[in-house]
């Protein structure tokens, strides 16, 4: 992932992170596709990198870019 090779996240950060992964796999119809959970996971990575601490609004991003990567 471009510009998070470096990123580093203390433990409460990567709790929330995974709060929100978590929370955002839980919601996809079976069978859950890896090209979806890799989405997910970058979108919140991403997002985290820029500062947002709040795990529902991580999971909320995630979930809307998934939507938006599966119109294309």
């Amino acid at each position: 992932m471009k510009g998070l090779s470096n990123a580093a996240f203390p433990p409460e950060v990567i709790e929330i992170m995974t709060t929100a992964f978590e929370a955002a796999v839980a919601t996809l119809p079976e069978p859950v596709h890896s090209s979806h959970v890799a989405i997910i996971a970058e979108s919140i990575l991403r997002t985290a990198s820029t500062g947002e601490r709040d795990a529902v609004i991580l999971e909320r991003i995630a979930l809307m870019e998934l939507r938006l990567a599966q119109r294309r």
